[in-house]
């Protein structure tokens, strides 16, 4: 009962927070039902970690406890990789599973060190010691981290409310890396509630992003692309215009889940191949614009290079036009207009190769 009592006082914080967690999962419907229930996994592992934690650290004194102890190390030291995994599956569209296979490999180098001691081992005194591969779990958790980081300011629309979010997701990560070699291993108490609320607050900073960003495809949607052009036209030196080829036999076809699928590729790949002031919008349908600032002509042309390559690697593809000014005059309106009408001159190319 005293352990109980104990396990709730140290980590309220963390159970208000999960469970705050689960309720706006429930309630916001802001992500597709797969992400959410891979994210009520992800809550699930973080609180069971923290009950694992908790029962390490009351008993670690008890010399008759050392054989539970070590055993419950393996488990702290392969949940962190095993944790940012479920998020990269979780928050990444279409993540593979095999995203867990580093995770799993650690797993049972730490289960074999329980009877080996080539990770970690509990000496006479009740001491950590740090065999051979000591430092292991830590770069495989770092390479996860780095990893995570890497896919989702990837994956943005490299907007400042976004990679905000996106820091701090990373600082807590680098922080269960860190502080354990500077405060010790009793760190590992907070780690758990240091990863649930940034968590929570990286949900919460994409919850605000839902005015301007498309539901399906994760881009930035119509409102966002005339409120954004219209603040910084002066900036706005081309604009490539998308369209994709046979979604609407796609959808007649296969169904619409398959067409919201073909869609869900399509913006991917555009959003891999933009980079630093390259804005990626869905205007509707099957519609897409990328919005290039302070890019020159050569910079666009890369752009849809790397689009075509990208695209490439699907079944799928589409037609792509753009239009490029130097001196600002010729207007926005002038420049989607452009774009669009070359972007319709290799679509109507494509269905005439096809016939």
């Amino acid at each position: 009962m005293d352990a109980f009592k104990n396990y709730i006082l140290q980590n309220w914080i963390l159970i208000l927070i999960l469970a705050a967690f689960g309720i706006v999962l429930g309630t916001t419907g802001f992500i597709d039902k797969k992400a959410t229930r891979r994210l009520y996994v992800l809550i699930g592992v973080v609180f069971a970690l923290s009950i694992s934690v908790f029962i390490e650290f009351y008993y670690e004194a008890e010399f008759s406890f050392r054989t539970a102890r070590t055993v419950l190390m393996a488990i702290r030291y392969s949940a962190t990789p095993f944790i940012i995994a479920q998020i990269i599956y979780a928050l990444i569209k279409k993540e593979k599973p095999y995203i867990f296979i580093p995770a799993g490999v650690l797993l049972i180098i730490d289960v074999i060190s329980i009877f080996t001691g080539i990770v970690f081992s509990v000496n006479e005194s009740n001491d950590l010691v740090r065999g051979p591969l000591g430092y292991l779990p830590f770069i495989i958790a770092g390479l996860y981290c780095a990893l995570l980081i890497y896919l989702l300011v990837k994956r943005s629309n490299k907007r400042m409310l976004e990679i905000i979010p996106i820091v701090f997701l990373g600082v807590a990560f680098l922080s269960g890396l860190i502080f354990p070699f500077v405060f010790g291993p009793t760190f590992a108490e907070i780690f758990c509630s240091t990863v649930a609320i940034s968590l929570f607050i990286f949900y919460v900073f994409s919850i605000l992003q839902l005015t301007k960003k498309d539901a399906l495809t994760g881009l930035l949607n119509r409102q966002a692309y005339y409120s954004e052009t219209a603040r910084s036209f002066k900036d706005i030196t081309a604009v490539v215009s998308l369209d994709m080829n046979g979604l609407k036999a796609i959808n007649d076809t296969y169904g619409h889940d398959a067409g919201d699928e073909a869609l869900i590729t399509l913006a991917l790949c555009i959003s891999k191949a933009c980079k630093i002031k390259q804005s990626s919008y869905r205007m509707g349908g099957d519609e897409f614009v990328v919005v290039c600032r302070k890019t020159s002509e050569d910079d666009v042309k890369k752009l849809i290079d790397r689009v075509n390559k990208l695209i490439g690697e699907t079944k799928y593809t589409c037609s792509i036009g753009y239009c490029y000014q130097k001196d600002g005059f010729l207007g926005l309106d002038n420049l989607l207009k452009k774009s669009d009408e070359e972007m319709y001159k290799n679509k109507a190319e494509f269905y005439k190769n096809k016939k």
